[in-house]
């Protein structure tokens, strides 16, 4: 399997211009840990993510003062660190250099060495200097790296109907948070964050009707937002106690 297979393609991004407090607060709605950054084309111009809001002025986990003397032997450094810690727009704190991507055919397993490699969490996909979708850090990427070795890619078919199951599902009312759509074979597996119970049949219906869906699996986990509690579809619980 390859990027474009498990990517989400509707990436929530932000402005270099958007105030931290903007995207911490879009963050913590959205249940994400990072946020690309992108200029007015929709290029890639960065990433802000959870570490760049760990040393801040606002909760005095700023780095403590030094001396002139480890002033000089840190060059400019200290003004870095300064900007990071009380620079009020995403494009003063994020992350420039060294910012890792995948295109769109990178093999699964390669996307994984190389997020294990630099220790990252998500993976920007990129056609070009565009970005077109991005891959997140989780145990299904894991297994779904580990079965992609013995597994043929999915046809064009399936890349046809996985198309057409996104489609049917994005900017609906009740569409999943992170809405991930595996297909092989006719087969849908469908993965994402659900805050409403009701939302479950809506998204398993919406990919049911779309032509050449032969079943459909629901991994869809259910957010409690009252006690912050995450728990998984009925079908994934029936295998765990199977198990």
């Amino acid at each position: 399997m390859r990027a474009h297979h498990v990517m989400t393609r509707n990436v929530i991004t932000i402005d270099a211009d958007a105030s931290i407090r903007a995207a911490a607060n879009l963050m913590l709605k959205q249940h994400i840990s990072g946020l690309p950054v992108v200029d007015g084309a929709g290029r890639l111009i960065g990433i802000v993510s959870e570490g760049d809001f760990v040393r801040r002025s606002e909760i005095g986990t700023q780095r403590p003062h030094i001396g002139w003397l480890d002033f000089l032997m840190r060059g400019d450094k200290g003004a870095l660190d300064f900007v990071r810690e009380h620079g009020r727009k995403v494009g003063e704190i994020m992350t420039r250099d060294d910012i890792h991507s995948a295109t769109e055919d990178m093999l699964l397993e390669e996307l994984v060495r190389l997020m294990e490699r630099h220790d990252i969490k998500r993976l920007p996909v990129m056609r070009g200097d565009m970005l077109v979708g991005i891959v997140t850090r989780s145990d299904l990427l894991r297994a779904v790296a580990s079965l992609a070795r013995d597994v043929p890619d999915p046809t064009a078919d399936d890349d046809h109907i996985r198309s057409r199951v996104i489609a049917s599902i994005e900017k609906r009312d009740w569409q999943p948070m992170q809405l991930g759509v595996i297909v092989r074979d006719g087969i849908v597996h469908l993965s994402g964050m659900i805050t409403d119970e009701r939302f479950r049949q809506a998204v398993i219906v919406a990919a049911e009707n779309v032509a050449g869906v032969k079943l459909v699996h629901d991994h869809l986990y259910f957010f409690d937002a009252m006690s912050g509690l995450s728990f998984r579809s009925p079908e994934d619980e029936g295998w765990a106690q199977a198990g």
